[in-house]
């Protein structure tokens, strides 16, 4: 199958490709346009152009457009699962679940709006507040939710008035392509373009002259490297980047409902989810019986293809991070018991089997690091005043969560752990209505809600004086 990109409303190839490697075979699914400079050149060039038509475009129009794209992907839900399945891995109901997301997202930021905010009005003075357009926008995205995440950016960018340049990730780039197609038949020529690289092309974009913001989701070094090669051009960037996302059990909990609800936090994706639990704060007097609570649930998991019916764990997405895992994996074995899984499964694909370790303590490398993968170190606290300062003691702050029958005890730690999202008695409750946003090296910004499409304009003040 071989794709083409989205440049100026024209579907454009290159001479040289990139294959499109499905996780869980190993094998060549898909061939994809190595994009040059100069068709990144040629894409914001598009995008510049379409944009000043498009922000003079009324809401209403606008907001048309959006919520075309969201049926659209509805229409196509069963083939854009299906790729998504192929290049990503999740098992194909994971993959439905978020074609759905992507509708549901675009449907609710078609909704928003930044209304003029009168400051004063008086004899003396008429100052009011306007949201205007940035340009055009570059949006950077990650391999582990390759719909979803070109969605978050194209329905803010084009809600605000903007144009859009959209590089998915390499090791990704299907689903987006197939969105390309899509938006093709519903906007202007030029509003949405869509290029793919071998990661080579992202500095570029971040250091263009005709890109006025980057969106970025991704791994926290990569995003050091966007606020760095932005600066010369003050970009205005937002950057959702990765976590190390602490989940501490109290003493008075349901055990069984608690462990259940900690593990799917863990395991969504195979554990390749920024605000997935990367460790779990229990507390010493249900120590034992969480853990074996969790080997329990562990051990109804199936691994295998996205594809094939009862798969609840699919493949890590790429060789790379493959990996990176295993170096976890073997660092688990050396500084803690492996009571789950601990191994990677001896067929084509990359897969690795849902991992419980316990005894580990901070200061270890499977605990101070993101794994993204599916393994959950489990370490014991006993006082909490000591566990909320160790879950702080981390150069991330995305999620986290807190798990108590006291609520109101519950709800008083959570504000005091350094978390942009920090849920009580849940996990992952993220939605289009709700901002999303780091503390420390998580990120810079806000995504989702009104206050995340505010990040897709720039503020002007107008200040009249009533008399000449």
């Amino acid at each position: 199958m071989d794709m083409a990109m989205l440049i100026g409303g024209r579907f454009v190839t290159s001479d040289a490709l990139i294959d499109v490697i499905n996780p869980a075979t190993e094998e060549v699914f898909a061939r994809v346009p190595h994009a040059t400079e100069t068709h990144l050149d040629e894409a914001v060039a598009a995008a510049a152009a379409a944009q000043k038509q498009w922000e003079k475009t009324p809401m209403a129009e606008r907001r048309a457009k959006v919520e075309a794209l969201a049926a659209a992907i509805a229409e196509r839900e069963s083939e854009l699962a299906r790729l998504i399945t192929l290049e990503q891995g999740k098992p194909l109901p994971e993959a439905a679940g978020e074609v759905q997301w992507s509708v549901g997202y675009l449907g609710h930021t078609a909704t928003l709006e930044l209304p003029d905010r009168v400051i004063q009005d008086d004899e003396a003075f008429f100052i009011e507040t306007r949201h205007k357009p940035l340009g055009v926008v570059g949006g950077i995205i990650a391999w582990n939710f390759p719909l979803l995440l070109c969605c978050w950016k194209i329905g803010p960018a084009l809600m605000a008035g903007n144009a859009i340049v959209l590089k998915p990730a390499p090791t990704t780039p299907v689903a987006a392509l197939k969105l390309a197609e899509i938006c093709a038949e519903i906007f202007p020529a030029g509003l949405v373009n869509i290029i793919t690289d071998n990661n080579d092309l992202g500095p570029k974009m971040t250091a263009h002259p005709g890109i006025s913001k980057i969106g970025f989701t991704g791994s926290s070094e990569t995003g050091k490297r966007i606020m760095a090669g932005a600066a010369d051009t003050m970009k205005r960037v937002t950057l959702e980047m990765g976590g190390n996302d602490p989940s501490i059990v109290m003493p008075d909990v349901d055990v069984q409902a608690a462990a259940e609800k900690v593990y799917a936090g863990a395991f969504l994706n195979a554990g390749q989810v920024c605000l997935a639990v990367k460790r779990a704060y229990v507390h010493e007097d249900i120590y034992d019986s969480f853990c074996d609570a969790l080997v329990d649930i562990a051990a109804q998991a199936v691994v295998g293809d996205g594809l094939e019916q009862g798969t609840t764990i699919g493949p890590i997405q790429n060789k790379k991070q493959f990996e990176k895992v295993k170096g976890y994996l073997e660092d688990a074995r050396t500084h803690g018991r492996i009571i789950a899984g601990g191994a990677t499964v001896e067929r084509q694909g990359y897969f690795v089997e849902p991992t419980i370790v316990r005894d580990v303590r901070d200061g270890q490398k499977v605990v101070d690091e993101e794994q993204f993968g599916p393994i959950l170190p489990v370490i014991s606290f006993d006082d909490v005043d000591d566990v909320i300062e160790r879950a702080n003691d981390c150069d991330y702050g995305l999620g986290g969560s807190v798990h108590s029958k006291d609520v109101d005890r519950a709800t008083e730690i959570a504000g005091q752990i350094e978390s942009g999202s920090v849920w009580v008695n849940q996990q992952l409750n993220i939605g289009p209505h709700i901002p999303m946003a780091g503390f420390k090296g998580s990120g810079l910004g806000v995504e989702q809600s009104v206050e995340g499409l505010a990040e897709y304009t720039q503020m002007q003040v107008i200040n009249v004086a009533r008399s000449a």
